[in-house]
């Protein structure tokens, strides 16, 4: 009679057959991407600093500050809640113990 065998053990057998059998992809339709050197040295990184280098051009009218659509609350208020919320537990827990 054979053991039963561990079902861990199955199931990591039937996904790596499953793994094999499944087809490649091949590359990205774009090609695999290019990472250049560590360093940066390429033509491309050439470029892209005499832009930064630049003077950038001026915008036709300045930004408006951007508003914030929430509040933030004082630290008082925040723990001032956190203190009431706490009272109110203790005070329904207190009354199921005495029930």
């Amino acid at each position: 009679m054979s053991e039963p065998k561990d079902p861990e053990r199955l199931l990591a057998e039937a996904l790596q057959a499953q793994a094999r059998s499944a087809p490649h992809p091949g590359p990205p339709s774009g090609g695999w991407p290019r990472f250049g050197l560590l360093s940066g040295a390429d033509a491309s990184s050439l470029e892209r600093e005499r832009a930064a280098l630049e003077q950038p051009a001026k915008p036709s009218r300045p930004q408006p500050p951007r508003r914030r659509g929430v509040r933030d609350l004082p630290a008082y208020w925040v723990l001032g809640l956190a203190a009431l919320l706490g009272l109110a537990t203790g005070a329904v827990i207190g009354l199921i113990t005495l029930l």
